[in-house]
C-alpha cells in the first residue's frame, strides 16, 4: 500500500460510505465492517481520541475488535489521508478533521481545542524554513489552560 498512497483532498467532511469504498478499491484493500466502525468512531468524535479511546468506545459494540486491529487501522487511515495525526505530551492522537486548523491545547486536562486563524495561514513562511527543506504542512498549537481547568482551580 506505501507505494499506493492516496491523499485525500483536505475538507474537514466524512466521506460517505462509498466514497470510503472506493478510497479503498484504489490502494488494494478490502473495506472491512472493522475499518467501517473505526471510521465511524473517529468522525463521530470532537476529541482527537487515542487509539484506546476509540477501542474503548467500540469494544462492547464489537466485542471481537482487539486493540491491535484499531492502532493498525488509524495508521492505514492515516497513510491514506484519511485521518492526521496529533502528538500531545507523548501521546498520539487521532483528528479526522483534514481542513485547515490548528490546536489549542490544554496543560492540565490535555484536551485539544480546533481554532481557525486564516491571518496566520495566509502569512508566509519566513524564507530560512525552506533551507530545512520542502514544507509540506503547518499548523499552530498553542498550550495554556482550557477554561473548565481554569474554573476547577479558581475554586480550589
Amino acid at each position: 500500500m506505501e507505494n499506493n498512497k492516496r491523499k485525500i483532498k483536505p475538507s474537514g467532511k466524512k466521506l460517505s460510505l462509498s466514497e470510503l469504498r472506493k478510497v479503498f478499491e484504489e490502494v488494494g484493500l478490502r473495506l472491512t465492517h472493522q475499518r467501517i466502525m473505526i471510521y465511524d468512531a473517529i468522525c463521530q468524535a470532537k476529541d482527537h481520541p487515542s487509539a484506546e479511546a476509540v477501542y474503548e468506545r467500540l469494544k462492547k459494540k464489537a466485542p471481537t475488535i482487539s486493540l491491535d486491529t484499531v492502532y493498525r487501522t488509524l495508521s492505514t487511515f492515516e497513510q491514506l489521508g484519511l485521518v492526521k495525526r496529533v502528538h500531545i505530551f507523548d501521546h498520539i492522537r487521532f483528528d479526522p478533521d483534514l481542513s485547515r486548523h490548528h490546536h489549542f491545547v490544554c496543560n492540565i486536562c490535555k484536551r485539544i481545542i480546533d481554532f481557525s486563524w486564516p491571518e496566520f495561514d495566509e502569512f508566509p513562511l519566513p524564507k530560512h524554513l525552506w533551507e530545512f527543506g520542502k514544507v509540506l504542512d503547518h499548523q499552530v498549537e498553542i498550550r495554556g489552560i482550557c477554561k473548565e481547568c481554569q474554573k476547577r482551580e479558581e475554586k480550589k
